[in-house]
């Protein structure tokens, strides 16, 4: 289906003026991409979503198979951009303190002091996040939600930017707790990570298959062009029609038969919360940025939606038995909505 966009439609006076301040805001894009490619082959699809959850504010869940470069990507970004890193592996015996810091005592003084965890950094991978409890999947809500961090009586500010990036292996279930429902929600995107291409798999095999070699990746962005960034995505123009469209795509997931998909009624147990429609417009928007326009067009919101919606449409279990996905019923909504 192809979108256009009539520029007659576009306040001119208006998009002048920010396009001009989007050519310097997000010239750093290109020179973002070219670094983390140095280090990273392939996957370009996974890196244009950590930047977009990067400059959306949102948190981003990363679904793949082990080995594709998951945590390289998140590392290679948080150095690009010059930010605090921090990997925490989840596993079964994790337990908030070792999230979000204590309180120890010091018998010398006969007092409590405060010793921060590893949560207090700007990028926190956290690896296979589905491998433990739910009490510490809990006590990430307050870090995704809140951006601060309780520690006794305590409450700090976290500092920005802060991106929880967290993965997840489809395959292996074993030991593993299925994300609460409110805990994904709060992620702005799921990322399904693929295979490379076979000429990609033979790039990664020339750069990597050397022993006691290792490309660093240079810091090319600072933290203040990232939150200067964030600031601009609020000035891009959006139009009334695409709002609506964007509204539509979410109110298409609740209540499927007004929009002449009645067979979804009994696959879809609930749809997405509003918590998607906010998402959908500070993708779209980031999206837009990232190809250097002063204006969101429906494609834009159609190239992220899938990933935006895919882990807030919940499947009946009629749906199941039929082996009918989340991805396909979106899939279902995207082709049906009237595109603007």
């Amino acid at each position: 289906m192809q979108v256009t966009t009539e520029k007659s439609e576009i306040p001119q006076f208006d998009i002048a003026a920010v396009t001009e301040r989007i050519t310097k805001e997000s010239a750093f894009v290109d020179a973002l991409l070219v670094e983390i490619g140095r280090v990273l082959v392939g996957q370009r699809y996974m890196i244009e979503r950590l930047i977009i959850g990067l400059l959306g504010d949102g948190h981003v869940l990363l679904e793949g198979v082990p080995g594709l470069a998951k945590t390289l990507a998140v590392s290679s970004l948080a150095q690009a951009i010059g930010t605090k890193f921090q990997r925490i592996q989840f596993t079964p015996d994790l337990l908030p303190a070792d999230l979000l810091g204590t309180m120890v005592y010091n018998q010398k003084e006969g007092s409590f002091s405060i010793k921060k965890g590893p949560i207090f950094a700007n990028i926190i991978l956290a690896d296979e996040i589905n491998r433990s409890p739910a009490k510490v999947q809990s006590a990430l809500l307050e870090c995704m939600q809140e951006r601060q961090v309780t520690i006794g009586e305590t409450t700090f500010k976290l500092d920005e930017p802060f991106l929880v990036l967290a993965t997840q292996n489809p395959i292996e279930q074993e030991g593993t707790y299925p994300l609460p429902e409110a805990q994904v929600d709060r992620f702005m995107m799921k990322i399904k990570v693929d295979y490379p291409t076979r000429d990609e798999e033979l790039e990664i095999m020339r750069r990597m298959a050397k022993t006691g070699e290792k490309v660093s990746v240079r810091q090319v962005v600072s933290t203040e062009q990232i939150l200067s960034a964030r600031a601009v995505l609020n000035a891009l123009y959006i139009d009334e029609r695409v709002e609506k469209y964007i509204v539509d795509l979410v109110m298409a997931s609740r209540e499927p038969g007004n929009y002449n998909l009645s067979v979804l009624k009994p696959l879809i147990e609930f749809g997405a919360s509003p918590r998607a429609t906010i998402n959908l417009n500070l993708a779209a928007r980031a999206h837009a940025f990232l190809r250097h326009r002063a204006y969101i067009t429906p494609e834009d919101v159609r190239s992220i939606a899938m990933d935006v919606l895919r882990h807030r449409v919940a499947i009946t279990y009629e749906a199941e038995a039929e082996e009918v996905t989340s991805e396909e019923i979106v899939q279902r909504i995207l082709d049906t909505v009237e595109v603007p």
